[in-house]
C-alpha cells in the first residue's frame, strides 16, 4: 500500500492549512495546498520585524505583527476558495505576553535581549542554584530564559502565554504552554514533563498564572471572532505544532538524524543533535548545552550560539552610516578577504547587545590579541569573514563538546534555515569540523509545522508519532524538490 493510500480523507481532505513562524527578523504566513494530491506550500505575506526601544527597554512590535498576521490569514483566506482546515504558529522560544482581565496584552512584550533580567538572574542564582536548575530543569540556565523574565515583572500574578500560544489564543484556542516550547521556560520538570512545583516554591512564582502544558499535535479549539465569519475559516481547527521554532525545524528533516548533528542557522545558531534521554551532567552545564523537548519522544540536545546576529547588527550599522550591502555581495566579497586578522568568541556577552557592533566586534579582537579592523568603507567584508570564520570555530567546538557528552562519533552536519542559503559559512564549516556539511530547507520550520499539522489529522487526536512527521515532511519536501543533500567535501582540520 502507497503512502497516499494509507492515509485517511479526513487527513487530505482537499483543504488548504496555515502555517505561520514567527521570526525575530521577519514573521511569515505560508498556505499549503493540495493540486492533484501533490503539496504546494506558498509564502502568502511576510511580517518585517525586530525589537525596538521603548522608554529604557527593548520590546517587540507585537501589536504590528498581529495586524501583520491578520493580513496574511485573509490572504490566505482568499486564496484558498477549497477553505482552510487548520492554522498552527511556530515561533522563537522565552518571549510571552502577560494578559488583562480582558485577555488582551497588557503591554507590547519584553525582547529577551533587554537587561532587566541581570538583576533578576542574580537574585534568582542566590535561591536555586544554576548547577541544581540545569539538573532539575535541564534547560541552559541563561538569562533570557522565561524564567528569569517572568522575576523581573512588577505583577506575577497577571496571567502569561508564550507568545506562538497566545498567536493562537487569539485566533479563539485555549490558553496553554506547547511543551516544545514550555521546555524552554527553565521552569519544566526534565522527569516530569510538567511545571516544576519545586522550582516554582523555591522562585515564588504563582502556579495560578501558569498555562497548562500541552504536546506538540493538540488541538486547542476553532477559529472564531470576525476572521471566522470568512468561509474560509468556518471550520479551522487550531493546532499547536511544537511551537519552539528549532524543534519545528527537526521536525521538517525528513532523514535519520542517527550520527548526525544539526545546526539551526539564523539569529542564533543552535549546534546539537537528538537524544532519547536529557543530560543533566555538570559538563554538559559548563559546555553550554540544553535539553529542550522535541516534537514526538527525546530531546533537541544542543547548544545557543549567537548567530547571524552579529551580522546584521554590522549591516544595520552601515546602513545607518551610508553604507548598505546586499547580503549575497557581502558574502561574495567576504569569500576573498583571506587577510583577516583572527577570530573572536561570538558568545561574548558585548556581542549579544545591539548597537555599535562593528566597534564590539574591533573590541574584542583586540582582546583575543589580534588587530582590530578599522569601520570604513571597503572594510565591510573583512567583518563578514570574520564573524563566518568565528563561527565556524565555534561550531567546530560545540561538536567536539557534544562527542564527548555522547561518547560518540558525529558523522555529518545538517545545516537548516536561512545559514543553509551561506555557502561560504557552510564551506567554512566543513574546512573548521573536518566533517562533510549537508544542507537542508531554509523554511524548515514551516515545513516541521505543516508536518505535525499533517500528523496530528493523521492521529485523529492520539499521540503524536515521529515516523509519521518524518512521512509528512519527507512528502511536503520531495514535492517542493527541498532538502536535497548537497555534501561538502572537508578540507584540512583546522
Amino acid at each position: 500500500m502507497s503512502f497516499q493510500e494509507g492515509i485517511d480523507a479526513p487527513v487530505r481532505d482537499g483543504r488548504a492549512r496555515v502555517a505561520i513562524d514567527l521570526g525575530a527578523e521577519s514573521c511569515r504566513v505560508s498556505l499549503l495546498r493540495w493540486h492533484q494530491e501533490s503539496p504546494e506550500i506558498t509564502l502568502i505575506h511576510r511580517i518585517p520585524n525586530g525589537p525596538v526601544h521603548v522608554d529604557g527597554s527593548l520590546r517587540w512590535p507585537f501589536d504590528k505583527i498581529l495586524a501583520g498576521l491578520e493580513d496574511g490569514l485573509r490572504k490566505a483566506a482568499a486564496s484558498a476558495p477549497e477553505g482552510i482546515a487548520s492554522i498552527a504558529v511556530d515561533g522563537w522560544a522565552v518571549d510571552y505576553v502577560r494578559l488583562g482581565a480582558d485577555g488582551l496584552p497588557v503591554g507590547n512584550p519584553h525582547c529577551y535581549r533587554d537587561e532587566r533580567t541581570i538583576a533578576s538572574k542574580e537574585a534568582a542564582d542566590r535561591v536555586a542554584l544554576p548547577e541544581w536548575v540545569f539538573q532539575h530543569a535541564g534547560a541552559q540556565p541563561l538569562r533570557i530564559n522565561t524564567v528569569y523574565q517572568l522575576l523581573a515583572d512588577a505583577d506575577r500574578n497577571a496571567p502569561w502565554v508564550n507568545l506562538p500560544e497566545y498567536v493562537l489564543y487569539r485566533l479563539g484556542g485555549r490558553r496553554v504552554a506547547e511543551y516544545t516550547n514550555a521546555t524552554h521556560t527553565g521552569l519544566v520538570d526534565i522527569k516530569t514533563g510538567g511545571w516544576s512545583e519545586e522550582l516554582l516554591e523555591k522562585l515564588d512564582l504563582p502556579k495560578g498564572a501558569f498555562p497548562p502544558i500541552v504536546p506538540a499535535g493538540t488541538v486547542i479549539g476553532k477559529v472564531n471572532g470576525p476572521l471566522a465569519e470568512l468561509q474560509a475559516f468556518r471550520d479551522t481547527d487550531l493546532i499547536v505544532p511544537a511551537c519552539h521554532d528549532t524543534a519545528s525545524a527537526i521536525a521538517g528533516i525528513q532523514s535519520d538524524l542517527d550520527g548526525t548533528a544539526y545546526i539551526c542557522s539564523g539569529t542564533w545558531s543552535l549546534v546539537g543533535t537528538l537524544i532519547p534521554e536529557p543530560i543533566t551532567t555538570r559538563e554538559a552545564m559548563d559546555a553550554g548545552y540544553t535539553n529542550q523537548g522535541a516534537a514526538c519522544e527525546g530531546f533537541c540536545f544542543h547548544t545557543n550560539v549567537n548567530g547571524m546576529w552579529i551580522l546584521k547588527q554590522c549591516m544595520e550599522s552601515w546602513r545607518k552610516a551610508g553604507r548598505p550591502w546586499a547580503l549575497p555581495e557581502l558574502i561574495a566579497r567576504a569569500a576573498e578577504r583571506n587577510d583577516f586578522p583572527g577570530t573572536v568568541n561570538v558568545d561574548a556577552p558585548p556581542l549579544m547587545l545591539d548597537g555599535d557592533m562593528p566597534e564590539r566586534l574591533s573590541e574584542q579582537l583586540r582582546a583575543s590579541g589580534f588587530a582590530g579592523v578599522e569601520d570604513c568603507a571597503g572594510n565591510e567584508p573583512l567583518f563578514a569573514r570574520v564573524i563566518f570564520e568565528s563561527l565556524a570555530h565555534r561550531y567546530a567546538t560545540a561538536l567536539r563538546s557534544l562527542e564527548q557528552m555522547l561518547n560518540n562519533s558525529i558523522r555529518r552536519i545538517h545545516i537548516l534555515g536561512g545559514g543553509s542559503l551561506n555557502q561560504l559559512l557552510t564551506r567554512l564549516t566543513a574546512e573548521h569540523t573536518g566533517l562533510p556539511v549537508e544542507t537542508g530547507n531554509v523554511e524548515s520550520s514551516t515545513v516541521g509545522n505543516f508536518a505535525v499539522q499533517m500528523a496530528s489529522a493523521e492521529s485523529k487526536g492520539g499521540t503524536l508519532r515521529r515516523e509519521a512527521v518524518r512521512r509528512w515532511a519527507g512528502e511536503l519536501c520531495e514535492k517542493r524538490e527541498c532538502g536535497e543533500i548537497r555534501p561538502v567535501e572537508p578540507g584540512k582540520m583546522i
